[in-house]
């Protein structure tokens, strides 16, 4: 998960408060959701939709040549991208990106995130982003969500859970059907359910993302999402990206107990030649009563754990400047021991401007930390995001989140930063082209 549970000086504090004995986990924004929920409250579900719509169903095989592992080359290979590949990229990121930029009005979505499910296959003990209970998204709901984002600027949508694909079909038919679309589909799974026939189906359908949670090497108490005991179906899913022309990447979460692990991972998404993502494990924002791990949590960092992290986000930083791809920038990276020290400046988040999450029941929110606050933002068709009010929340909780997605997002919306990022580009492809020449 992208806003997985993060550990502040309040959590030092808890603990010094008890003495070091039983860890606690702070939740850190718990009168504020309160007051937030208080201010407007979630209290009218969204619109029984008439005449209810299923997803079409997928014809499959489209490309039948691209079928089973005896197609397939070695697990690492050279990466080409075709014509097609880099339209599709172009159409989901950097048309929505410029049209977001030069039309009126303050909600434009880029990227959303539909949540076809709350359920999970597993119970990582640093994540309350599941409740088994919650039913899944109906193909109705799904389907208006993608036609309502088609009408929006929004050309990236992220499949997401919970576990999404405890459905397989379900997911398969929402990923073919925005792909016909125009959408640039995105995942994100523990990989425990990534089957081949699974791989298949969504890398036909279109599929351009694989974002692979992943902890440890070997699974550890609380922390199942693991490398080895899926290997052979995660290595299925890497010779196939050459066949489909979708990218995989590891999403990883720096806990107490897994930062061996968390190099380790680094070094093998290397030899893979697939990128990195890390977050540092947090603790809940507010009470979410399905949450079981809220004490006696071994996984959440500790304030005597803050050496170990820096000492691990120093060696990120020298892998990540020694070429190794990963979605945090060094600046970000650095950012993380500010974050656990509850240091951390605002950095122009753009929840529910520039992106959106779609609930099971087809309401929205502005991120993933307030999937489960209950305040009405609206519902698809019909948002109420207020950029001002939007902006006055952000004030406070932006300082106690770590999204990386929405780090970039805002990163993306400073002109200054922008305009630095195209000149040193250009100057890469003026020096390219200068070595070229005297070749």
């Amino acid at each position: 998960m992208d806003s997985t549970p993060a550990s502040s000086s309040a959590d030092a504090i808890a603990l010094e408060s008890k003495g070091v004995g039983e860890p606690v986990a702070p939740l850190r924004l718990d009168r504020w959701i309160k007051g937030l929920e208080g201010s407007d409250p979630r209290s009218v579900p969204p619109p029984a939709w008439p005449d209810a719509q299923p997803l079409p169903e997928p014809p499959f095989p489209r490309h039948p040549e691209l079928l089973g592992e005896e197609r397939s080359g070695p697990v690492v290979q050279d990466r080409h991208w075709s014509l097609p590949l880099i339209r599709r990229k172009v159409n989901g990121w950097l048309v929505p990106y410029v049209k977001s930029r030069v039309l009126p009005g303050s909600f434009h979505p880029i990227l959303a995130y539909l949540f076809t499910d709350w359920k999970c296959n597993v119970d990582c003990h640093y994540c309350p982003s599941w409740d088994n209970r919650t039913p899944g998204m109906t193909e109705d709901v799904a389907r208006r969500s993608i036609d309502w984002l088609e009408s929006t600027t929004c050309r990236v949508l992220a499949v997401m859970g919970g576990e999404p694909l405890v459905r397989p079909a379900f997911v398969h038919k929402v990923t073919d059907y925005a792909a016909s679309k125009g959408f640039w589909v995105y995942i994100g799974t523990n990989g425990r359910l990534l089957k081949p026939a699974v791989v298949d189906r969504l890398g036909d359908a279109g599929m351009a993302v694989f974002n692979v949670a992943m902890d440890t090497v070997d699974p550890k108490p609380g922390l199942p999402k693991a490398l080895n005991p899926v290997r052979r179906q995660f290595e299925y899913l890497l010779r196939k990206q050459y066949d489909y022309g979708y990218m995989v990447f590891f999403n990883i979460c720096i806990c107490r107990t897994n930062m061996n692990d968390v190099r380790e991972l680094t070094e093998i998404a290397h030899e893979y030649r697939i990128a990195t993502d890390y977050h540092v494990c947090e603790s809940p924002m507010y009470e979410q009563p399905h949450f079981k791990h809220l004490h006696d949590n071994g996984v959440f960092l500790r304030r005597e754990d803050w050496p170990k992290v820096d000492e691990l986000v120093d060696w990120l930083i020298e892998k990540n400047k020694a070429g190794y791809a990963m979605v945090n920038s060094i600046k970000r990276l650095n950012d993380m021991k500010d974050f656990l020290r509850g240091r951390l400046e605002p950095w122009n988040c753009r929840a529910g401007l520039n992106s959106v999450v779609i609930r099971t029941d087809g309401s929205v929110a502005p991120c993933f930390p307030l999937y489960a606050a209950k305040v009405d933002w609206g519902h698809i068709g019909s948002p109420r995001f207020d950029a001002a009010r939007l902006e006055a929340m952000k004030v406070e909780c932006q300082r106690n989140c770590f999204s990386t997605l929405q780090h970039n997002l805002g990163f993306c919306y400073n002109d200054r930063r922008v305009l630095h990022w195209v000149a040193r580009q250009a100057a890469r492809g003026f020096r390219s082209g200068a070595r070229c020449f005297e070749d």
